[in-house]
């Protein structure tokens, strides 16, 4: 399993809409500058996290982004499948039925326990717990 380019500059956007805000709305092009990613493409990936209503847009001056909850009630994995979609290495590791060889298939096994492994990384893992690693990995 690889994670697009998508995937992981939406985790870094929400990384940096945590870091950034408080009550103050945080600007794509300010995102892009500390980040190093084109404000247009910024743009295709807060499109989705958006309408997935982890954030909030403000227009305007003075506008830009602000997270619709705290940091703490977002994991790595609901972020990753909003620009993802299913995080399982195989469709049958999601859905064994799909198959008419399920029944008798070893090598679903082998998919579920990998989806099974990513998951709980994934899931156990929330913005806040970056918030937090970032700033310890600054010294700050």
């Amino acid at each position: 399993m690889k994670i697009s380019t998508k995937g992981r500059y939406a985790l870094r956007l929400m990384l940096d809409i945590a870091l950034e805000s408080g009550q103050q709305p945080v600007s794509l092009r300010d995102v892009a500058q500390r980040q190093e990613i084109s404000d247009k493409y910024l743009e295709q990936i807060v499109t989705p996290l958006s309408r997935a209503g982890l954030v909030r847009s403000i227009r305007g001056a003075g506008g830009g982004y602000l997270l619709t909850r705290s940091p703490e009630e977002y994991t790595v994995g609901e972020i990753l499948r909003v620009l993802e979609g299913s995080l399982a290495p195989v469709s049958c590791a999601e859905e064994p039925h799909c198959c008419k060889r399920a029944e008798q298939c070893v090598t679903v096994e082998v998919w579920a326990q990998i989806q099974a492994a990513v998951s709980s990384v994934v899931d156990h893992i929330t913005l806040a717990d970056l918030v937090q690693r970032y700033h310890e990995k600054l010294g700050a």
